[in-house]
């Protein structure tokens, strides 16, 4: 943390310094008596309710820390420090707009030390602006060349923007810092695709084995050698590799595939076509492009051919809709639908849930005549779209059922998304997720007939300019041959897709589950006992 501000003398300094030591050692009780005397003593004093904020982030008090950051802002306004700290409770409280404003602020003040500027970093991240994170992270990284922490953040800022040199160097910089830093050597063997003659095998094998008894290490480590032997052409050790992590993985959730069954068959009773049918007055405007369905079966693929349109800018993957649904219906779970939700936000106007969902996007968007949000998951809010949009586009992207469960097993999702995608660490419960899936995608088709434009990933690939001008005509766009390269395309990429999306068409990925094939029999069992074409 920061040196005190000097914002008071002799005694009130000292309470100051012994209230942050004490935040620094964690003896809250502490920290908490010198701020109670210093306000008492001078009832402005900004660092004293910084202190105070902190230490209600200590409990997770998400509100009073935004109240009393604010009222530390508004005492110490040239305080870089405060305000990036208060972007962060505002980014996890879901408030996009001013916590960008914040974050925007604090970086314009003079002398921000590492840590601010890494927090400041961070926020961008989260909103999905990694240019816009690439200027504080490398300051940080600046002044504290061998914080780990920094240089992991800076180089993923670096990869999202297209930077993999960059992006190689950081990874590694965080790397030599801290060789147990197990996401930089996950991270870094995501970033290029491993040869004979560069890879990364004996330092991920050594790591590993320091990792024993550190099961989120563990799972990451053993999944970045299994991309690594994929790449080798390495297919059993490969797979080997990935069934121990993600069983290392499993067994650290609690989930049940059953939980997601209630849902969708929730979904698919309060969605009849009697329901979806009668009339409603939703906001008319064709300003969002939703890109749904599996993760892993390219929709980043299909995001970077609209967004390469001059009249449609990519917004990411917006959690917006799902947390606005969640506000209506007053839900603090931390999932992404369940039943309650939907029957509550049932009730609710559709022409106010869709202003609220495009004013959530703002200032974000509303620049260009379309936006794209491309979170995978909402094909489970496809009802909600269409009563609250009726006229936003909605493109489901699909891929062969095999290649889709193989990929979403193959990959660790992060953190932040871990709790919607608990099926991704067992390959016959992901299997079994596709068929909830692929049946609500029957659903949506049969009960609301041409509103879903379904876009086969094989097809894309194979057809690239057939399927493009789909597209443009499906979103009512004029044609421009930018969207035939992509790969030109040099707005960021914040998914697990943003090295292979800025390379032109390839078909390499189009049916890798054969080299799998011997491996994955019980999932095609399973599949084709449901009628799944393989």
């Amino acid at each position: 943390m920061p040196n005190v501000p000097d914002t008071a003398t002799s005694l009130l300094r000292q309470w100051q310094q012994e209230a942050r030591g004490a935040l620094r050692r964690k003896q809250f009780a502490v920290a908490e008596d010198c701020c109670r005397k210093i306000i008492d003593a001078e009832p402005r004093n900004p660092d004293a309710h910084f202190v105070l904020a902190m230490l209600a982030l200590e409990t997770n008090q998400l509100l009073p820390a935004a109240k009393l950051l604010q009222r530390a802002v508004a005492f110490g306004p040239y305080q870089p420090e405060y305000l990036a700290q208060l972007a962060r409770v505002l980014v996890m409280l879901d408030n996009g707009p001013q916590a960008r404003l914040a974050a925007e602020k604090a970086l314009e003040l003079d002398n921000p030390d590492a840590l601010t500027l890494d927090t400041i970093g961070c926020v961008f991240s989260y909103l999905g602006d990694h240019a816009k994170a690439i200027e504080p992270f490398s300051k940080a990284t600046n002044l504290e060349p061998h914080n780990p922490d920094f240089q992991f953040n800076y180089a993923s800022s670096l990869r999202f923007i297209g930077d993999f040199d960059a992006a190689e160097v950081a990874y590694e910089n965080a790397i030599a810092s801290n060789q147990e830093l197990y996401q930089a050597h996950w991270s870094l063997a995501n970033l290029r695709r491993s040869t004979a003659e560069q890879n990364h095998i004996d330092r991920l094998s050594s790591a590993l084995v320091r990792a024993t008894g550190q099961p989120e290490a563990e799972a990451f480590l053993h999944n970045a050698l299994a991309k690594e032997f994929d790449d080798l052409g390495d297919a059993d050790t490969a797979f080997q590799h990935l069934s121990a992590g993600k069983s290392i993985a499993r067994r650290q959730v609690d989930y049940s595939i059953e939980e997601d069954r209630t849902l969708f068959s929730c979904i698919h009773n309060l969605f009849s076509r009697e329901r979806l049918q009668m009339p409603v007055q939703g906001l008319a405007t064709s300003e969002p492009i939703f890109i749904v369905g599996m993760p892993r079966t390219g929709t980043t693929l299909v995001e970077r051919i609209l967004s390469s349109h001059s009249e449609v800018y990519s917004a990411g993957e917006l959690r917006n809709f799902g947390l606005i649904l969640k506000q209506i219906a007053g839900a603090k779970t931390n999932k992404i639908l369940d039943a309650e939700t939907i029957a509550k936000c049932l009730e609710a106007d559709p022409a106010q849930l869709g202003k609220a969902y495009i004013d959530s996007t703002r200032p974000k968007t509303g620049h260009t005549s379309h936006f794209i949000d491309k979170t995978p998951l909402n094909f489970l809010n496809i009802g909600f779209i269409h009563r609250a949009l009726p006229k936003a586009r909605i493109i489901c992207v699909r891929r062969n059922a095999m290649d889709t469960c193989l990929s979403n097993f193959r990959h660790m999702f992060s953190p932040d998304a871990a709790p919607n995608y608990k099926y991704s660490y067992d390959l016959l419960e992901t299997g079994h997720y596709y068929l909830l899936f692929d049946a609500l995608m029957r659903h949506w088709e049969d009960t609301l007939p041409g509103k879903v434009l379904l876009v086969q990933y094989e097809d894309v690939v194979a057809n690239q300019e057939v399927e493009t001008r789909k597209l443009i005509n499906f979103c009512g766009l004029e044609w421009e041959d930018a969207c035939l390269h992509f790969e030109q395309n040099a707005a960021p990429v914040a998914t697990a897709s943003s090295v292979q999306v800025r390379q032109p068409i390839y078909s390499s990925a189009a049916a890798r589950w054969k080299r799998y094939a011997h491996h994955l029999q019980p999932l095609k069992e399973l599949l084709q006992a449901n009628d799944i074409k393989i």
